[in-house]
């Protein structure tokens, strides 16, 4: 068993057997603990789940998305990556544009009521058609506010100028490596209240290079266990090894710090089903040697290799 995955395993564990039961904003209710910290050593092999297949295409495509500073679904769509659909497909449907059927609290009733499912992945289907053939529309309903990539690349300044927080992190690293101060941050006061369509879950993280290896730690104020926090974890994985390979260093641990990390009521049943599961070997990373800068990564520069997870578990996603 890998310690890696045992490390999330163990966060699973903790939380079924210790965690205080909470409502949450989306009504579902959630089991949680406050204050956990997890470590990867990302020498050891990438920590992509293995107790359950976790899509790193998905992954990949979205931290290319916070990279390049996007913040509309329309570029993770032509990825066919939907993990963004619902916020944006809310905000239309709760719109005076939208005269479809009602898609009121459309989460939970899909889940409830297999009649209304139809119905709602068949307006859902009409939105992303509308989303990629309609620039309009996609300015106007594809658009998630001011959320990671914004914060990350043109972090707007009270003085009408912008910070480009990615940027300067990873030309700190390469200028001053033992600065205590690369850092960069989602979490805007001004803007959650009113200019994001989900306030930032992972809020600021934190480079460190010792020995020639480079290691990321993740401040996540809130972390959805059993769907969310397995992406986060391959997510910073995956961006410490890119700003790594530009930086010319080693890649040394990710180090995952949780605020409240919560496992869903309705996530119950996945979880125990994924525990009761043994752990295979982590997968390789590749990335494309022809390509120096993080900015300048796509897809096809990114593979993972020898990865081997039992299959897949699917688990309604709380909007």
């Amino acid at each position: 068993m890998t310690n890696n995955e045992q490390a999330y395993l163990d966060l699973c564990r903790l939380v079924l057997e210790e965690g205080s039961e909470k409502s949450d904003r989306t009504g579902t209710g959630t089991y949680s603990v406050f204050g956990h910290q997890m470590r990867f050593d990302l020498e050891e092999g990438f920590p992509l789940l293995t107790t359950k297949r976790v899509p790193f295409r998905l992954i990949a495509s979205e931290l290319l998305w916070f990279i390049k500073g996007d913040t509309n679904i329309k570029y993770l769509l032509q990825n066919n990556n939907n993990i963004w659909n619902e916020w944006a497909f809310k905000t239309w449907v709760e719109s005076e544009d939208y005269h479809g059927p009602d898609m009121t609290d459309f989460g939970r009733r899909s889940q409830q009521n297999p009649e209304f499912q139809k119905v709602y992945e068949d307006q859902m289907n009409l939105f992303k058609e509308k989303i990629l053939t309609d620039d309009t529309f996609a300015d106007t309903y594809g658009e998630l506010g001011s959320v990671y990539g914004k914060q990350w690349r043109e972090w707007k300044t009270s003085r009408d100028g912008s910070i480009d927080q990615l940027k300067n992190v990873v030309e700190s690293i390469k200028s001053n490596p033992d600065s205590r101060r690369h850092i960069v941050t989602a979490w805007n006061p001004e803007d959650v209240p009113s200019n994001m369509a989900l306030p930032p879950c992972h809020a600021m993280f934190q480079f460190y290079v010792a020995d020639g290896k480079l290691s990321c730690q993740l401040y996540q104020r809130s972390g959805d266990i059993f769907l969310g926090v397995p992406f986060n974890i391959a997510s910073y994985a995956l961006l410490t090894h890119l700003i790594a390979h530009e930086c010319g260093l080693e890649v040394g641990e990710f180090i995952h710090t949780l605020g409240d990390a919560h496992i869903y009521t309705n996530h119950i049943d996945q979880i125990q089903r994924q525990l009761s599961r043994e752990p295979r070997g982590l997968p390789k990373l590749q990335l494309s040697s022809e390509i120096s800068s993080i900015f300048d990564f796509e897809m096809k520069d990114i593979t993972i290799e020898d990865y081997d997870p039992h299959p897949g578990i699917k688990a309604p996603v709380a909007v």
